[in-house]
């Protein structure tokens, strides 16, 4: 149930603090902000106007908030209250917004971006049972969350999975619309989506986030985006011909229990919608297979969360690794550990050496874009200012994907698994110049 009564308690300016942009989209804003009388950070989403084309914003927060109150338990996210007022870091008129649970560790997604792949067996297992508990629980309230993918399975801070983003027009948990604005197409949720959504006569049911779960297990099992060079138009060609994601990266003897795992994806994402089981079954399968693991669990979730809260330094960077885990990569013939992270791209704790920016070479631009890495991510809010800035350095294709992701920080996430990493100084260079074009604050605050 909800903390307050959130039909007759909206929470103002006056009990919050601390406000601080978590990451922007086409749906709107959301923020980490201090609730001062409970005392604990809470997140609050709020929509831009005209972001349900057929339903006014406020009916809609107040639709997403009805679903969220109802579908309330441990594996779904945890509404507070509604918001009235006008976030201080914004010269915005009135706002309202849902107040919900604050998710330090972000989502499956930032998880397989930071750790560039698939948790530990273990985690991976838990992770799967607790989306299959939190998808069973919305469907025996008939809720259809309709945008099932990494990005809306959120954790916290002991890695446990809880369902968000659902009840909005774009992302509708009720079975309202039809139109191609709840597929969450936009956000490249379209490679989640089975192959009768993409008939213009689809009518959403509750085989559709079955479809998506198994999708998601691929992406959880292997760390990677499904197709991830297709635009909308190739996936809705190929996926109603019987295309699904690669299971010859998969080597199912590497885990126990990865077999039935790997079964229950191909049933999942069944091109007959009646032969997808249901989450019940989902949940007995993926219990099964965690309580082969359950001893390693608690182990896998240490290892993680040191490697992710460990600090780095100037002069060094440390690889943290789960070496029983072991796949093979598509991008090279050598064998990698199923987890491997590095801590210098993902901490930013430390101050890189403050050089003047004019005279700052390519080289001291590049590191300081990789030392920052983390905070990059998490504090860029012009990102796509930044990305036309960059012009050709951008493929256009890449450039697509980048526009397509809902927030900012999945925007950076997508500009530095695709140009960043791989595109040399020059490139790192040319963002730092963007970067303190657009944001300059941002860039003098981190030692730029």
């Amino acid at each position: 149930m909800a903390l307050l009564n959130y039909k007759t308690e909206p929470v103002g300016n006056e009990s919050l603090d601390e406000w601080h942009l978590l990451g922007s989209g086409g749906f709107g804003e959301v923020y980490k902000v201090r609730h001062k009388d409970l005392g604990f950070d809470v997140a609050i989403k709020i929509l831009h106007n005209g972001v349900c084309p057929f339903i006014p914003k406020e009916r809609a927060l107040h639709k997403e908030a009805d679903h969220m109150e109802e579908a309330s338990c441990e594996f779904v996210l945890r509404l507070y209250a509604l918001y009235h007022g006008c976030p201080p870091i914004r010269e915005t008129a009135l706002q309202q917004g849902i107040v919900m649970e604050y998710m330090r560790r972000g989502s499956v997604q930032s998880l397989l971006d930071d750790l560039r792949g698939p948790p530990p067996w273990p985690l991976t297992f838990r992770l799967a049972h607790q989306v299959a508990l939190g998808m069973n629980f919305l469907h025996l309230k008939k809720l259809i969350h309709h945008d099932l993918k990494p990005s809306n399975v959120l954790l916290n801070d002991d890695l446990h999975a809880k369902i968000a983003d659902f009840g909005l027009c774009r992302v509708s948990t009720s079975a309202l619309n039809s139109n191609r604005e709840t597929t969450g197409v936009d956000g490249g949720s379209y490679k989640y989506m089975p192959p009768e959504a993409f008939e213009t006569s689809y009518k959403p049911c509750r085989a559709f986030d079955r479809y998506s779960y198994g999708i998601l297990l691929w992406s959880i099992v292997t760390g990677k985006e499904p197709y991830p060079m297709a635009d909308y138009s190739l996936v809705a060609l190929k996926i109603p011909m019987g295309d699904r994601p690669d299971l010859e990266e998969i080597d199912q003897t590497k885990a126990e229990g990865l077999e039935e795992i790997v079964k229950l994806m191909k049933r999942c994402w069944d091109g007959t919608p009646s032969a997808r089981p249901e989450f019940k079954e989902c949940g007995k399968i993926t219990e099964n297979v965690l309580s082969k693991h359950s001893k390693g669990t608690c182990d896998a979730v240490y290892q993680v969360l040191k490697g992710l809260e460990s600090p780095t330094s100037n002069e060094h960077s440390e690889t943290f690794s789960f070496p029983p885990q072991r796949l093979e990569t598509s991008e090279s013939n050598d064998v990698v550990d199923h987890v491997r992270f590095t801590a210098t791209e993902r901490s930013s704790m430390q101050d890189s050496v403050n050089v003047p920016a004019e005279r700052m070479s390519d080289a001291d631009k590049a590191k300081f874009v990789d030392d920052k890495r983390t905070t990059l991510i998490q504090d860029v809010v012009e990102v796509m200012a930044v990305v036309d800035e960059l012009d050709d350095m951008v493929h256009s294709e890449t450039y697509s994907r980048i526009e397509a992701e809902k927030t900012s920080q999945n925007k950076m996430r997508a500009l530095y698994r695709s140009t960043l990493l791989s595109g040399g100084e020059k490139v790192k260079a040319a963002f730092y110049d963007a970067l303190k074009k657009h944001q300059p604050h941002l860039v003098e605050r981190l030692g730029g």
